[in-house]
């Protein structure tokens, strides 16, 4: 649908101003978007994946989570995921990554076609925040329908969206959120649509309540602005400021249900690095102003030329009354200086610096500057002085901007085309302004229309080019991802035992994607405990330790409960790799079932020895940790401390010891990056300490003489500990593997959120349930009151007195009975204000007797 379509629909009546705007915003920025992809040659539109970073490390995998459950085929519920991390809490994660209402529509797309589903919701997303300011434009002050369009457009493809948000697809909820959540501010001025509001707040704060808080912010500092310049009295900007408070309190309050349980899960998740904010330098936060300019760590206020050339001629504009230039141009001024200093930069970010992209609020101030450019062209298009004098600064900021490295030779000829584009738009629809249709006035739409769709293309296609160079990315589904998944259906024993997806993992939430049950599991809310119980067994993370891998450790498999085991070859796709492994294959091992009772627990503290502390959960010794001795180019040995360091200067250093024959080897090495090498047998270990850690990994069978010579060949300068090599003893497993079984559960059953064992009678000791004790757990033996589960060394136990046959936990997760409380009191307090108010509306219907006279409310006069 074109222009000329739409203007057709709105003349006749068919199709109000504010919806004809909202459709074109809708439709140039769908458009805009895929067309840069395409030209970028991105997925869906070329063969370069746009599964870059986090998007395809969590976002793909949880909404992959997300069609299980709607289709039934999870393995969990809302409560808990059983996939993930041994059994995660899943409802945090919810509300982290997947509450958004457009999230659903996954469940309409194949279950293979998951990154298309995602891509599908990315652009609804973006079309939508478009459609929402534009209606908002034309909300805050009547103009030209096509200019709010255009101006919606430039909010919805700002360079945010496309720097930042188009891959951080939950964070766009916020994109459209902040034009719903300033209509609301508007309405609240006017005393319209209460409960609607009411409902839009808590609707945002639901969709994603991290980018909610910074759209409320703005939306509050945009009320303020339109309180001061409405000709009300004290009394009435105080009532309207009085009801914008009571709608954002009581829409947080009907979001609390799942907005607590995200601040409790935040709470006993394992701690992120602490980050010092930095402001970037004056010539990178003008460089972002223009198109095709990336940089992950500056602020993306990227808004197009004629939203850019139309805020920077509003204080010029005569026109415009003179409170309303300077209200605008100083609250656009106040937040651009608020994202350069630290405590405001907080606050903006609910008191927590990020530990990604430092600029998260940014979409802020692109959707203050569309709004200021809103008020420029809303009260007449300015004229060849205004233009000139915006112009100079627009010349004045290039000119700082290009000391700037973000700025590309690529950006010098798509910035004058650009403005060309704009300024002689402009200036041409002021000629032809009340001469009715002619055809300067199509002339200069077109260069306004034509220059916007070309620079917005330009710079999110040049956006998605840089990242995929800059960042990790991953391969969409395909046949590696269809034989993996069909491999584990195959084996899946759930929850008679778990299914590992393998330690060569795809993406980083490898069981959520493909299927199985297993130790991987990335998430800013990764617990606590699960992280420490984990390591201390040996176990290898990235993220700072919020990215959990698969251990491959028959003793850890053993404990809990990893009955099938899937081996893949490195991902070709992860090119940077060495390239080793043979076929997919799933191997299998006798394990005790999920729930074991251990009559004498030993409850001695984790040490440093990952071997001892997998013996601590085992509860039987069957590792020999002999000494070791690393050895440099020339064979020399290596001076030992904590641990033995190198640097680069050695090329293949050695560890020399002894195993006994026949016994397994393991090395654990979590300070080394490189392969690591024994008769044939080649182990990859991947560290960048603090930020990764790499796993324990098997490296074969001890010869009949037990001399081992490890071969190493690093990759960056690394450390190898004390006991790093374990020589494990298969047959004595063997035997606490079958005395686990003997004396475990007889039966277990598992549901989303509950765990019940049949026991043999007379079990003392203490039951464990192989699955992290996260906060949440509850659980009873036999008849007995359930109370908080105690901790068996990271998992789940139970005390048993020899009385009870069976045990029950339940898991609730902390925070919701306050969040429920928090909401149903939000909800009544909404019910009992809706039937006032319906009340007082039935007696201001019925006629008045004739002594009383009801003085009319006076409309609301001003600039609005």
């Amino acid at each position: 649908m074109d222009r000329s379509t739409l203007s057709t629909a709105v003349s006749s009546g068919h199709l109000s101003p504010k919806k004809a705007a909202a459709l074109l915003a809708a439709v140039i920025s769908a458009a805009v978007f895929c067309t840069a992809d395409a030209i970028a040659r991105s997925y869906p539109f070329g063969p370069r994946t746009r599964s870059v970073n986090d998007l395809g490390n969590q976002y793909v995998p949880f909404h992959a989570h997300l069609w299980d459950l709607l289709h039934g085929r999870a393995d969990g519920g809302l409560f808990v995921n059983w996939q993930s991390g041994f059994g995660s809490s899943f409802l945090p994660d919810l509300g982290t990554y997947l509450s958004s209402p457009f999230a659903l529509l996954v469940g309409l797309f194949p279950r293979d076609e998951i990154d298309l589903a995602v891509y599908v919701i990315t652009v609804l997303k973006i079309a939508s925040a478009g459609a929402a300011m534009a209606w908002l434009l034309l909300s805050l002050r009547p103009g030209r329908w096509w200019g709010a369009g255009l101006l919606g457009a430039s909010y919805a493809l700002c360079g945010w969206t496309v720097a930042l948000g188009d891959y951080n697809p939950m964070w766009l909820d916020g994109l459209v959120a902040l034009p719903l959540l300033c209509l609301v501010g508007e309405w609240t001025l006017q005393r319209r649509r209460p409960l609607l509001g009411v409902l839009i707040v808590a609707l945002a704060w639901i969709a994603n309540f991290y980018t909610a808080y910074m759209a409320t912010l703005c939306a509050g500092l945009v009320l303020l602005l339109r309180l001061w310049l409405c000709d009300l009295s004290r009394r009435q900007r105080l009532g309207a400021a009085g009801r914008a408070v009571g709608t954002v309190v009581l829409g947080m309050g009907l979001a609390a249900p799942l907005v607590t349980v995200v601040y409790f899960g935040t709470r006993h998740a394992y701690p992120g690095r602490v980050v010092q904010f930095a402001p970037v330098d004056t010539q990178d936060l003008l460089a972002r102003l223009l198109p095709t300019t990336y940089s992950f760590g500056s602020p993306a206020l990227y808004v197009g030329m004629t939203a850019l050339l139309l805020a920077l001629a509003l204080p010029f504009h005569r026109a415009v009354p003179g409170r309303v230039r300077t209200g605008w141009a100083l609250l656009v001024a106040a937040v651009a200086l608020s994202l350069q200093w630290g405590p405001t930069h907080l606050v903006w970010h609910a008191f927590a610096t990020p530990q990604g992209s430092p600029y998260r609020q940014a979409f802020v101030l692109c959707a203050l500057l569309v709004m200021a450019a809103w008020q420029a062209l809303s009260y007449g298009l300015p004229d060849r002085r205004v233009l000139g004098a915006a112009g100079a600064l627009l010349a004045l900021i290039t000119a700082v901007a290009s000391r700037s490295p973000q700025v590309k030779p690529v950006a010098w000829p798509i910035l004058v085309l650009a403005v060309i584009g704009a300024a002689g738009g402009l200036l041409l629809l002021r000629r032809a302004d009340g001469r009715g249709r002619t055809a300067m006035a199509g002339l200069a739409l077109v260069l306004l229309f034509g220059g916007q769709f070309g620079e917005a293309a330009a710079t999110s296609a040049v956006a998605t080019r840089v990242r995929l160079g800059h960042m990790d990315d991953y391969a969409p589904w395909g046949v590696r991802q269809e034989t993996q998944a069909e491999a584990i259906a195959r084996a899946d024993g759930w929850p008679r035992y778990r299914t590992d997806p393998g330690r060569e993992q795809t993406v980083a939430n490898d069981p959520v994607l493909v299927g199985g049950q297993g130790a991987q599991y990335y998430s800013s809310l990764t617990a606590d405990v699960l992280t420490r119980t984990l390591t201390a067994l040996g176990d290898g993370w990235t993220s700072r330790g919020r990215n959990l891998q698969s251990l491959d450790n028959p003793v850890t498999d053993a404990v809990l409960s990893v009955g099938a085991r899937v081996h893949s070859p490195i991902d070709p796709y992860q090119a940077h790799l060495p390239q080793f492994g043979g076929p997919l294959r799933v191997s299998r091992q006798d394990v005790p079932p999920l729930v074991t009772v251990r009559s004498a627990p030993d409850r001695a503290a984790f040490g440093p020895s990952p071997y001892r502390n997998q013996e601590l959960l085992l509860g039987a010794r069957v590792y020999t940790v002999p000494r070791t001795a690393v050895r440099d180019d020339n064979g020399k040995p290596l001076r030992e401390q904590d641990g033995v360091g190198f640097g680069t200067a050695l090329t293949h250093p050695t560890i020399t010891t002894d195993c006994p024959a026949g016994s397994q080897v393991y090395l654990w090495a979590p300070y080394y990056s490189g392969t690591a090498r024994l008769a044939g047998h080649t182990a990859l270990f991947r560290a960048h300490y603090p930020r990764n850690r790499a796993a324990m990994a098997p490296l074969g069978t001890a010869p009949a003489a037990g001399r081992l010579r490890i071969e190493l060949t690093p990759d960056r300068p690394g450390r190898i500990p004390r006991g790093a090599v374990g020589c494990l003893d298969t047959t004595r497993l063997h035997k606490a593997v079958e005395h686990l079984k003997a004396t475990g559960a007889t039966h277990v059953s598992v549901s989303d959120a509950t765990v019940r064992a049949e026991l043999p009678a007379g079990s003392r000791g203490l039951a464990v349930v192989a699955a992290p004790r996260i906060a949440g757990w509850r659980c009873a033996a036999g008849d007995g009151d359930a109370v908080p589960a105690e901790q068996f060394h990271g998992l789940i136990a139970v005390p048993l007195d020899g009385s009870s046959t069976s045990l029950t936990c339940q898991f609730h997760p902390p925070g919701l009975r306050l969040g429920t409380a928090v909401g149903a009191a939000s909800l009544l307090t909404l019910i009992l204000l809706g039937a006032v108010t319906a009340v007082r509306r039935r007696r201001s219907t019925t006629p008045a007797p004739p002594t009383i006279r009801t003085r009319p409310r006076e409309p609301m006069t001003g600039v609005l």
